[in-house]
């Protein structure tokens, strides 16, 4: 298998473009003390990250503009229940996915 220069070229500086922003700052703030404030409001970063992505899929499935579905709401509402339950994300993930994959 022959590999063509230019993709080679090109894997490595997508390779580049992806780590840097990833390793750059994990570099720099690992020299510092961040206060706890801060740090408190970086964790839940992921979490309003993922409410974000799952409330478009939910409300606009497919990008066709507003509509509640019986499915993505009640895959939803059971995993929040589950989180709020268990607080096991393991478990709200697999509740989620479940539900929505028997009902859809």
């Amino acid at each position: 298998m022959e590999i063509r220069p230019e993709f080679l070229t090109l894997v490595l500086a997508c390779a580049l473009a992806t780590a840097v922003p990833r390793v750059l700052p994990l570099v720099l703030l690992s020299r510092f003390a961040l206060p706890p404030w801060l740090l408190d409001w970086l964790s839940f970063v992921p979490v309003a990250v993922l409410g974000a992505l799952t409330a478009i899929e939910v409300l606009m499935p497919g990008g066709r503009g507003f509509a509640l579905q019986a499915a993505p709401l009640a895959a939803i509402a059971a995993a929040f229940a589950v989180a709020a339950w268990t607080r096991n994300l393991l478990a709200t993930v697999a509740t989620g996915v479940a539900l929505y994959w028997l009902l859809g």
